[in-house]
């Protein structure tokens, strides 16, 4: 994995939404609007007293959803954004759901020099596949049951340790170790707006 993924796919809407919009696609305008509202709803479900039941639903959203549908309603839109964090945080678990030996090898790689932010990343040490897995689900299960900030904060340490690993290893790819930090960078980024109450 570079960084969470951006993939580049047009949005697709049925003959019930272009009649909707007289038979031409909604403007840009609409589309991030659509977006915004959309990763607001998700993060208001899992909030609020929210059962654990619905948080782990909301945790798995990409398997019920797909990937791809994600992609259409958030990749496009700006990384230190709710619906730009949120899709960071759920391809950064699906990349570790896909992988998580690998996802362990390199964060273990990194973690005895990226030591603060291994602490705050919060993986068992010493971290394994089921580890590593588990702490993606937790991550996660943070934005909806805890602190929406915090739980960025430790998707982006884990990004740092991850980044870390992957240059220090011999088959390491140092395009997608920088590629980490700046998702990282983002998140923490986002963390900040969303203390800040400006994280729309």
């Amino acid at each position: 994995m570079g960084e969470p993924g951006r993939p580049r796919r047009p949005l697709h809407f049925g003959p019930d939404a272009m009649e909707a919009h007289g038979g031409t696609l909604p403007d840009p305008a609409e589309t991030a609007a659509a977006a915004h509202a959309a990763a607001q709803t998700v993060v208001e479900a899992g909030r609020g007293g929210a059962s654990p039941e619905t948080t782990a639903r909301l945790v798995r959203l990409v398997e019920d959803v797909g990937i791809d549908t994600l992609a259409q309603l958030w990749a496009d839109r700006p990384a230190r954004s709710l619906p730009g964090a949120l899709w960071r945080v759920y391809v950064l678990r699906a990349w570790i759901q896909r992988g998580p030996e690998v996802a362990a090898r390199e964060y273990a790689a990194g973690m005895a020099v990226a030591q603060v932010n291994h602490a705050i990343a919060g993986v068992v040490d010493p971290p394994g596949a089921d580890e590593v897995r588990d702490l993606s689900d937790r991550i996660l299960g943070g934005i909806f049951d805890g602190d929406l900030a915090v739980a960025l904060e430790r998707a982006a340490a884990f990004c740092r340790v991850v980044a870390t690993g992957r240059a220090s290893l011999d088959d390491g790819d140092v395009t997608a170790a920088a590629a980490m930090v700046g998702t990282a960078e983002d998140l923490e980024a986002s963390a900040r707006l969303w203390r800040a109450g400006s994280l729309d």
